[in-house]
């Protein structure tokens, strides 16, 4: 269990920067992996996927989420910042924001800081926050990047609660726009050749350490395929109209299952949503909005 003092200290902790470099392809890897396209005759659709497309192919905004997929390898140390140690198959994603500060490039490579900005007491475990700026090859800031992690296991120590404000809920109406789409058998096998590489997404005896009954999907998955639904129904599949999306993590969702997201559009600049797996009567992304660019 850690101490109060470990927790302090290593808040502010830098890790070494990030290099990712990407082309089309690792981009239509990406969107295969979070279920595009729906419809493979949509050319809407079909841009994400086939650099050829007579839409122009385009990259889908949360592919920016795995520009730092490299913190993996020190998730997988079961330590943060080589001080407070964990096991590693304990640790699920908890919240997720990225602002997206220009639409991104086809091809490029990325640089991200990735450093702890806060460490959260929940009792039942702890909750690093990671925030991260990642600019192009010219310095100029591309996206940033704020990940939150929480740490079965090991809460207790002493550290503040954190923000528990009820934000981006949706109001008391019918939601504006309903999306459904099934996830393949696959598609934690599919979405982790993009970078997140944690057994507990592939090897059923790994799931059964972390209390699963067989691998679930990373729910950076679960992410982009609400966040192409608010894509689909309110900026037309257009990238530079999606300015940033914050998601809450509430459930797990194992491959094979259907995914439910719910749109509520509050202002010309505003959708909140909500995923759930119908299934199993499960809310799997809450507290969920996309702001959207004029």
């Amino acid at each position: 269990m850690p101490t109060l003092e470990q927790v302090q200290r290593v808040i502010g902790h830098a890790y070494p920067p990030i290099t990712y470099t990407y082309n089309e392809r690792d981009a239509a890897l990406y969107a295969l992996g979070v279920g595009a396209p729906a419809d493979p005759l949509d050319q809407n659709e079909l841009r994400f996927v086939y650099e050829l497309s007579h839409e122009g192919f385009a990259v889908l905004p949360t592919y920016a989420a795995v520009f730092a997929s490299a913190m993996i390898h020190q998730l997988l140390t079961g330590k943060v910042a080589d001080e407070i140690e964990y096991n590693p198959m304990m640790l699920v994603h908890g919240e997720q924001y990225i602002e997206l500060k220009k639409p991104l490039p086809t091809k490029g490579t990325v640089i991200c800081s990735p450093h702890i900005s806060a460490i959260y007491d929940k009792g039942s475990g702890m909750v690093v926050v990671t925030d991260m700026a990642c600019c192009d090859e010219n310095g100029d800031e591309l996206v940033f990047n704020q990940s939150s992690t929480f740490i079965r296991g090991i809460g207790g120590f002493g550290g503040e609660r954190g923000p528990s404000g009820e934000i981006n809920v949706p109001p008391d109406r019918s939601p504006d726009a309903v999306q459904r789409a099934t996830t393949s058998e696959k598609q934690a096998l599919i979405y982790r050749l993009s970078g997140d590489i944690n057994p507990l997404h592939a090897d059923p005896a790994m799931a059964a350490v972390g209390g699963f009954e067989k691998p679930i999907l990373h729910g950076l998955c679960t992410f982009g395929f609400a966040a192409r639904a608010v894509l689909k129904h309110f900026c037309d599949n257009d990238p530079q109209r999606f300015r940033s999306i914050k998601v809450r993590f509430a459930r797990h969702v194992f491959p094979g299952d259907t995914l439910t997201t719910e749109m509520w559009q509050e202002s010309d600049s505003k959708v909140v949503f909500r995923t759930k797996v119908e299934a199993r009567d499960a809310l799997v992304l809450s507290h969920a909005a996309v702001e959207l660019n004029s």
